[in-house]
């Protein structure tokens, strides 16, 4: 029978999300002994929920509730975010590529750059890298501890083939939280070919997969699904001591805490703490600074297909095990400060109509799609620079069905970012040059975000940041943010494992807290 704490129960530490943050966290702590309640606002879905069918499982996975965009981030879709337990974890990679040293020193490595509000992390490569050791072997990351790496599709063997016909060198099958070999009582990956539509046989690391059952057998943990917070209340010292949530009827209920940690990723981790203002907080929970919001960040997204002049079948495989890392050092001559990944990526002919040549009609269009199994495709990202403009807010009008106002993510590319992806795509479109591609396409704005960070940064300086090294509010002891919202800076390698890492080392910070009684 699982556990079941009282409303009433002041004891407990509530976790607001399961994905890699909150899963990991909650999961954590409850392997401490620690009692912990994690409220999730999506559904568990079950084995026989989990299809090979992408259009499918994005109707069960993704975040739907209404979202507005302005800039260059889509009106109406600005992210692509998941509502189930087990968060975006569900439809990720499993890419897990470690920060680099000088990406946690970017405004000492990069210098200053116009419009921009770079900072250094207020930690280091050196002082995260246990806790990346711990989330490797915890994920069972290929490529490290031992582990063996997947093998390559035939996607990756065109990426490497022609990478190292241009002299690239760092390029192998990518450390990714997919089991090479049976691991944790879950399979080997079978090269199905649908990681983002949650991974049918559990091959692939997910919270939901993982983290959750195993908090649930400590006896220190209650899951409860579908059940979205709408606030988060404090007494009279400032402190929180509540957490307001709806269930499926909207029926309100109030449980009381110890601590809270919210995991939400950026947009809504954002939303509620902006929501939860009072008149000792006027300005939200945990924004003194009016920095809450700010300093949103989104890798750039961009994609290079190639028409080969053999059959490919790019779908076949895991979907990133395949890895260029030259281009992702820091160099300004080629024109921007960060560094960029290639990666390989499958795309379905319906992404393909709608965006490999926008607005080709006829046989031009129809006989490449025909081509279909000759196509090689690399995703490519880079480093985003933090910009005070670049926001998640409230909008002053607009609510949705749990009577909250609507987040809105205005998002505008810096200078250096459009440099980088032009840069980006000529180098990618090389890649298959080398291997004499009959055509080359470029894809931009494939899909709206799926990395989303930066809005409740860490740093030292109270009037900077929101919050301290360890993801502790300045302004709220015990109150914590544990998802990418902390990233003051991103680098150009996909969130999910520093997340993960961070959140290692904020469950040490807080048992030892308890501990002493402070929290």
């Amino acid at each position: 029978m699982m556990k079941r704490f009282s409303l009433t129960d002041d004891g407990v530490i509530v976790v607001i999300g399961s994905g890699a943050g909150g899963g990991v966290l909650s999961n954590e702590l409850a392997q401490r002994g620690i009692d912990v309640v994690c409220l999730e606002a999506g559904r568990r879905l079950s084995p026989d929920d989990i299809v090979n069918n992408e259009a499918e499982m994005f109707g069960k996975l993704t975040w739907l509730d209404p979202r507005m965009g302005s800039g260059q981030a889509n009106p109406h879709f600005p992210v692509w975010t998941c509502k189930t337990v087990g968060g975006t974890t569900m439809h990720w990679t499993a890419s897990c590529p470690r920060l680099q040293a000088h990406e946690f020193e970017a405004r000492s490595t990069y210098g200053e750059i116009a419009d921009t509000t770079l900072v250094d992390w207020p930690l280091s490569l050196k002082e995260l890298s246990p806790y990346y050791d711990i989330a490797e072997e915890r994920l069972g990351v290929c490529g490290t501890h031992g582990i063996p790496r997947l093998p390559g599709n035939n996607n990756y063997k065109v990426l490497e083939a022609g990478a190292r016909k241009l002299g690239y060198r760092e390029i192998d099958t990518n450390n990714v939280a997919i089991n090479s070999l049976p691991r944790d009582g879950r399979p080997a990956c079978l090269q199905i070919g649908f990681c983002t539509s949650g991974c049918v046989i559990q091959a692939k690391w997910s919270s939901l997969y993982t983290e959750i059952p195993k908090a649930e057998q400590t006896g220190h943990f209650e899951l409860r699904p579908e059940s979205m917070v709408v606030a988060i209340k404090h007494d009279k010292q400032g402190r929180v001591d509540e957490v307001h949530y709806l269930d499926p009827n909207l029926k309100r209920f109030v449980q009381k805490v110890r601590a809270v940690c919210v995991a939400g990723n950026a947009i809504e981790t954002t939303r509620l703490l902006l929501n939860s203002k009072s008149a000792r907080y006027p300005q939200g929970l945990a924004n003194s600074s009016d920095q809450l919001g700010r300093n949103y960040m989104r890798h750039f997204i961009a994609a290079v297909v190639g028409e080969m002049p053999g059959a490919v079948n790019l779908h076949r495989g895991a979907h990133q095990a395949g890895i260029v890392k030259d281009e992702s050092r820091h160099d300004p001559s080629r024109g921007f400060a960060g560094g960029i990944l290639m990666l390989t990526a499958p795309f379905t002919p319906e992404v393909f109509a709608k965006f490999l040549q926008p607005g080709a009609w006829g046989r031009d269009l129809s006989a490449t799609l025909e081509n279909y199994d000759h196509l090689a495709s690399m995703l490519l990202h880079g480093e985003d620079l933090p910009q005070a403009t670049n926001r998640v807010s409230l909008h002053p009008e607009r609510k949705d069905a749990y009577g909250l106002p609507i987040p809105t993510v205005h998002y505008s590319e810096h200078p250096n970012t459009d440099r980088m992806k032009t840069y980006a795509l000529k180098m990618g479109g090389n890649v298959y040059r080398a291997l004499k591609a009959k055509k080359i396409h470029s894809m931009v704005d494939v899909f709206p975000a799926t990395h989303n960070m930066g809005t409740a940064r860490m740093g030292h300086d109270s009037r900077s940041s929101v919050c301290n090294a360890w993801g502790q509010t300045h302004d709220i002891p015990n109150l914590f943010v544990s998802d990418g919202s902390l990233f003051p800076t991103v680098g150009c390698e996909n969130p999910t494992l520093t997340i993960v890492a961070l959140v290692l080392r904020q469950a040490d910070y807080l048992e030892g807290l308890l501990k002493k009684g402070k929290i």
